[in-house]
């Protein structure tokens, strides 16, 4: 062996190394694909209901229909950051899980305290009742998982 086929050789192996250090962690095995699947489903009624919203009738509820939206743009990101994986999806998913739970609460308050505030429901409005209430347990349940996936990556 010549010392440039050692050199291949290590340059070689660092190569693999580094490429077994970049594998992504899943995020979307077991509970994960619920998870996924609800949010894109969030996605899909959110954004569609706030965009009829504001194309026929913004003038009626301009902070409802925008918050609606808002909503739509929170629930996309988080659908994308479960689909890419890796754990730098995985803290940004949790980051925007906890604003998205901060968004719920501040908006489902606000709805209860001073409901003239809303002439029109938002996704989060009532803490998501007309959604089943899933806009307050679907952060809930995903930070749960997020950290979880966490612990299990970590003892592996």
């Amino acid at each position: 062996m010549t010392s440039g086929e050692a050199d291949v050789t290590k340059a070689e192996v660092t190569v693999v190394e580094k490429k077994k250090k970049k594998k992504r962690t899943r995020l979307i095995n077991g509970p994960g694909i619920l998870l996924l699947w609800l949010y894109g489903v969030m996605v899909v009624g959110a954004v569609s209901r706030s965009a009829v919203q504001i194309s026929t009738e913004f003038d009626k509820a301009p902070l409802a229909y925008s918050l609606s939206a808002v909503a739509g743009v929170v629930y996309g990101f988080i659908t994308y950051s479960l689909v890419r994986g890796g754990e730098t999806a995985r803290k940004a998913a949790l980051v925007c899980c906890a604003a998205e739970l901060a968004g719920v609460l501040t908006v489902g308050t606000w709805t209860l305290v001073e409901p003239s505030a809303f002439p029109d429901a938002t996704v989060w409005s009532d803490y998501g009742m007309g959604y089943l209430f899933i806009p307050v347990l679907l952060p809930l349940s995903a930070m749960y998982w997020l950290r979880k996936a966490r612990t299990a990556e970590q003892s592996a």
